[in-house]
């Protein structure tokens, strides 16, 4: 029993180091600046996966993140449009322009049973800003479970040009 503790023990420091070491090397996350007066984005979701040799649907609830990561300058998140897989609109999610103050995060969050988007669904945020910020991190957290088992993932937003700016 000893020594099947001191081999876990042992494996397990060597993977912190592993891990650290890693990261050491990397830098961290998101050590790149990004600044912008204002962008489109355009952030995946996954209102299911498929799982098992049939390929059966998993449901997965979705909270789309939008924080302004500016420590001094606030930011105003211009709209959020929700599209199904064929890039056609389900839903818009503002009806005026939302501010959100520096450091301040809003969230949208679509229950589990909402699959109207479909496998290929995505969110489209546009912000903008009165000066250059830093670009606010926007993603989405899909999160579900059933029967003892669960699966969660985050989804990075990613900008894109549009016909708009």
């Amino acid at each position: 029993m000893e020594k099947r503790l001191g081999e876990f023990l042992s494996t397990a420091a060597g993977f912190c180091l592993l891990v650290i070491t890693m990261l050491a090397v990397a830098g961290p996350a998101g050590a790149e600046f990004r600044l912008s007066r204002g962008e489109t984005v355009y952030v995946p979701v996954y209102s299911n996966v498929f799982v098992g040799p049939k390929a059966l649907p998993f449901n997965l609830a979705t909270t789309l993140s939008i924080r302004n990561i500016d420590p001094t300058h606030p930011m105003t998140v211009t709209s959020v449009d929700y599209l199904d897989t064929n890039g056609k609109p389900v839903r818009r999610y503002l009806t005026k322009p939302l501010g959100l103050a520096p450091l301040a995060t809003h969230y949208i969050h679509l229950e589990e049973k909402d699959t109207a988007g479909g496998f290929g669904a995505k969110f489209i945020v546009r912000w903008e800003s009165a000066r250059v910020i830093n670009a606010p991190i926007i993603e989405c957290l899909m999160i579900g479970a059933t029967s003892g088992q669960g699966i969660s993932f985050v989804s990075p937003g990613q900008e894109i040009k549009d016909g708009t700016r």
